[in-house]
């Protein structure tokens, strides 16, 4: 390297002295910072206005301690003016004019769901996908884009009893008469375009492939074909790979118009429309669909008896599912097992098994159980997460927990807790218009009484122990209780080495008889 030159640090130090007197001439300049002298704030202005009386005309009584709130009292219900009538063909419709915001939300169910497939699992949900995806001249992107530039929201889903398509619309005239059309178009004639057939296809087989990758996925899929083995519901919702691949464009279409229909479906429609709007909607709605048969009511499942069944996967935890049939959703002890089920372990923290299993022993963080009531008899299940080592005796203490519920049902204690809970929960599942049009649906397709929800909170509140316990022995024996396990292999069950010997005799006693 060439040795450094002497200007090169005569320009450093030159630098350095200008960039020195620049910084000295701006603080020389800079004025100087004066404290403001204190102001004396006049006496009126310290007085707080009194905001509640200038708005109420007197003041709001002041709150001491939350002691004082009546937590007997639950809060207050929305009034719910429900109405039902049947359209030309038929159709059931349920309404309730709910005008504080400009929507409407609408839903429609039809009895299409999984347990309809037959020969083809999977046909229902891949119908269900297709509909909105071409009508006529319009193809996927147009819909979407038609119902974005309408300000509304659509909506489909399948499900082992039903399918359903919704829509949320504002009810301004040149807003909602489009949407409308555009809904009716998906109802009357779907096209079922070969690409988006296609495109559906891959998702639903790498939703299948995605599954085989989820322990809970394959506990799911144990509990269905093993509660229900030949029934429509333990058809798998998803398909196969098999029956995925052979359904068709026709299968499609066949499925449509066979359960799609005027006679099959139930129409909800909660919003800002009069009642003889709602009329006019509703008869247009069921216009625009096939006309064809309602579907017969899915058939009870035979009894299965008690079992268990491992399914090896390669993780650290295990996934227990203690499961057997429960009760179809207008069974008379639906009020009782739902009740007693948020004490057992379907009202989160503080139920039995939350304590028991998480609190007391640390084995799961969220053990729950579940009454999935339905058109036929349902599942109920505890479900519970855990560490391999910790799974037998999870689930030893959750069979334990269920068996004492059976046996004495709640104490007074937690009765009265979970009725003050569902009393408070209430009033959230009909805060909304899309939860009202949720709850009419429901009543609907499982033809339930008009006013089934107050009628439900009645039967909940004079329910007695006795009554939850009698409803969990009668619905619950302990003799059709399936356990379905999936992680890793179990140990082989030591033999006891009396057998051992006993085997080794007998073994000698034969050898010696030949």
């Amino acid at each position: 390297m060439s040795p450094r030159s002497p200007f090169s640090a005569l320009r450093w130090l030159i630098a350095l002295l200008v960039l020195g007197g620049m910084l000295f001439l701006l603080v020389e300049r800079a004025p100087e910072q004066s404290i403001p002298e204190p102001v004396e704030v006049p006496t009126e202005a310290l007085v707080v206005t009194d905001t509640a009386s200038e708005v109420f005309g007197e003041p709001l009584p002041a709150l001491q301690s939350l002691e004082e709130l009546d937590l007997d009292t639950p809060p207050a219900r929305r009034g719910l003016d429900l109405q039902h009538w049947q359209t030309s063909q038929g159709t059931p419709v349920y309404y309730m004019h709910a005008d504080e915001l400009p929507m409407l939300d609408v839903q429609i169910l039809f009895a299409a769901g999984a347990s309809r497939d037959g020969e083809l699992p999977g046909l229902a949900g891949f119908t269900n996908a297709m509909l909105n995806e071409g009508t006529g001249n319009l193809d996927a992107g147009d819909i979407a884009a038609g119902f974005e530039r309408l300000g509304a929201q659509f909506s489909n889903s399948a499900h082992r009893d039903m399918g359903l398509l919704g829509l949320r619309t504002l009810t301004a005239s040149d807003k909602l008469e489009p949407a409308l059309s555009l809904f009716a178009q998906i109802l009357a004639k779907p096209s079922f375009p070969e690409a988006s057939l296609q495109r559906i296809r891959e998702q639903m087989l790498a939703g299948l492939r995605y599954a085989r990758q989820r322990p809970d996925s394959q506990a799911s899929e144990a509990l269905w074909s093993t509660l229900y083995p030949g029934h429509p519901y333990g058809i798998p919702p998803d398909g196969t790979q098999e029956s995925i691949n052979a359904i068709t464009r026709e299968d499609l279409q066949r499925f449509q118009q066979t359960y799609y229909n005027a006679s099959n479906a139930v129409i909800a429609l909660v919003g800002a429309v009069d009642r003889q709007r709602a009329e006019q909607l509703a008869q247009h709605l069921a216009d625009a669909m096939p006309q064809g048969d309602a579907a017969p009511r899915t058939p009870a499942p035979e009894p299965v008896s008690a079992s268990t069944q491992h399914i090896d996967f390669a993780s650290n935890q295990t996934h227990l599912l203690i499961a057997q049939q429960g009760i179809s959703r207008d069974d008379p002890d639906y009020a009782a097992l739902y009740l007693g089920n948020q004490i057992l372990g379907g009202g989160g923290f503080g139920s039995r098994l939350v304590h028991e299993i998480r609190e007391q022993r640390g084995l799961a963080y969220s053990p729950r159980s579940t009454f999935s009531a339905m058109q036929a008899p349902g599942p109920f299940y505890i479900s519970i997460q855990t560490r391999a080592d910790q799974a037998e005796q999870a689930l030893d203490v959750a069979n334990q927990v269920l068996d004492e519920f059976i046996r004495s049902g709640p104490t007074d204690t937690e009765l009265s807790r979970a009725k003050q809970q569902m009393l408070g929960e209430f009033p959230l599942s009909t805060a909304s218009n899309g939860a009202i049009v949720s709850q009419l649906g429901a009543i609907g397709f499982y033809d339930l009484p008009l006013n089934y929800m107050q009628l439900f909170l009645d039967r909940v509140q004079a329910l007695t122990s006795e009554d939850i316990r009698d409803a969990f022995a009668r619905q619950l024996p302990a003799d059709r209780r399936v356990i379905i396990t999936v992680g890793p292999p179990q140990p082989e069950p030591e033999q006891d080495s009396s057998d051992t010997e006993s085997d080794s005799a007998a073994q000698t006693t034969e050898s010696e008889d030949a």
